[in-house]
C-alpha cells in the first residue's frame, strides 16, 4: 500500500506542481463501492486532494467518471469536483480530484440556487439531436451501456430499462412484469419528445451538497449522458433530500413539460430495478409494484 501512495503522491506532485510526497492518506466514509481517501501537500497545507480507490479492474469506472467531470465542469452551469489524475498501478485503479469541503443547506436561497444551477446544466444538448453519451459508464458498480440513439423512447427502453431488466434475469431473481413493461413504453411516452440534456445521471441527497467556504452548489459521483432531463428531476424524488425551493427554483428556470408527474415513477423505475441488481429482493420488489401501478 505504501507503494501505491507513493506512486499516487508522485503523480500530484508531477501535474499539480505542489509536493504531495510523504503525505498521509487519511480514509474517509461515505461510499460503498470505492474506498475514499483525503490526502493534504505537506508542503503546502491548504491544499487537498480526494482519491478514490478500487480494483484495477474498474479502472474504466474511474476514467468515465472523471470525463463526466469535465464535461459538467466545461459547461459552467453547475460546480463538481474538478478531476486531477486517474490511472492504474498494480492491482489498483485510482481517481484523484479535487477536495471540496461540503456541507448540506436546507435554507431556501441555498435550494433555489441548486434548482436554478441543475436546470442551466439541463439546457446544455448533444450537439446531434441524439441520446447517449461518447462512452459507457456506470451506474453504482454496474454498467450503464450509452450507444448513441436517436430516439428517446428506443434509447430509455433498450439502454436503461431493458438493460436492467436483462441483468435481473442473469443474477437469477427475474422482475415481474418487465415485458409487457416494454412493451407499453410507447403508450406511456406518448407525445413526449425531450431534448437530449446533460445529465447528472444518478442524482440523489447523497450526490449533491454545497462549498462550505462558499454556499455554492456542487454534484458529485455522475453517471452522465444526453437524455431527458426529467429522469434526473424524478431521482432527486426518490430518495429525498432535496427542499421544495429546490423544485422552485428549478421549474422558474426551466419549466416542465405537461405529464412529468404520470412519468416520474416510469423513470424512477430504472433506479429501482438497478437497486435490486446491486443489493436485493427488496427493491425487486417495490419495482414489480411500481411496474403494476404504471400497468394499470
Amino acid at each position: 500500500m505504501a507503494d501505491l501512495w507513493s506512486s499516487i503522491a508522485a503523480t500530484l506532485t508531477e501535474r499539480l506542481g505542489i509536493d504531495f510526497k510523504d503525505t498521509e492518506a487519511k480514509p474517509v466514509g461515505g461510499g460503498c463501492i470505492n474506498e475514499s481517501f483525503l490526502l493534504t501537500s505537506p508542503a503546502t497545507p491548504g491544499r487537498r486532494v480526494f482519491v478514490k480507490l478500487n480494483a484495477a479492474a474498474k479502472l474504466a469506472m474511474f476514467e468515465a467518471e472523471s470525463a463526466a467531470l469535465i464535461e459538467i465542469a466545461a459547461t459552467e452551469a453547475i460546480r463538481v469536483p474538478l478531476p486531477l489524475a486517474c490511472g492504474a498501478i498494480g492491482d489498483r485503479a485510482f481517481l484523484a480530484m479535487e477536495a471540496v469541503a461540503l456541507t448540506n443547506r436546507s435554507d431556501p436561497a441555498s435550494q433555489r440556487r441548486l434548482g436554478e444551477n441543475l436546470a442551466a446544466l439541463h439546457r446544455i444538448v448533444s450537439s446531434d439531436g441524439r441520446f447517449g453519451w461518447h462512452r459507457d459508464n456506470t451506474i453504482g458498480e454496474l454498467p450503464q451501456p450509452n450507444e448513441w440513439t436517436d430516439s428517446w423512447i428506443d434509447f430509455f427502453r433498450d439502454r436503461r430499462l431493458g438493460h436492467q431488466f436483462a441483468l435481473a434475469e442473469k443474477r437469477g431473481r427475474p422482475i415481474h412484469g418487465a415485458a409487457p413493461m416494454l412493451d407499453r413504453l410507447p403508450e406511456l411516452l406518448a407525445d413526449h419528445e425531450p431534448a437530449p440534456s446533460l445529465l447528472h445521471g444518478d442524482l440523489w441527497g447523497g450526490n449533491a451538497a454545497f462549498a462550505a467556504d462558499t454556499g455554492e452548489p456542487v454534484i458529485y459521483d455522475p453517471a452522465s449522458y444526453y437524455g431527458d432531463r426529467e429522469t434526473d428531476l424524478a431521482s432527486t424524488e426518490l430518495f429525498g433530500g432535496f427542499g421544495p425551493d429546490f423544485y422552485t427554483g428549478y421549474r422558474n428556470t426551466y419549466p416542465l413539460n405537461p405529464g412529468y408527474d404520470r412519468r416520474r415513477n416510469l423513470y424512477n423505475l430504472y433506479h429501482l430495478v438497478n437497486h435490486a441488481n446491486h443489493f436485493g429482493d427488496g427493491y425487486a420488489s417495490q419495482a414489480e409494484a411500481m411496474i403494476a401501478g404504471l400497468l394499470k
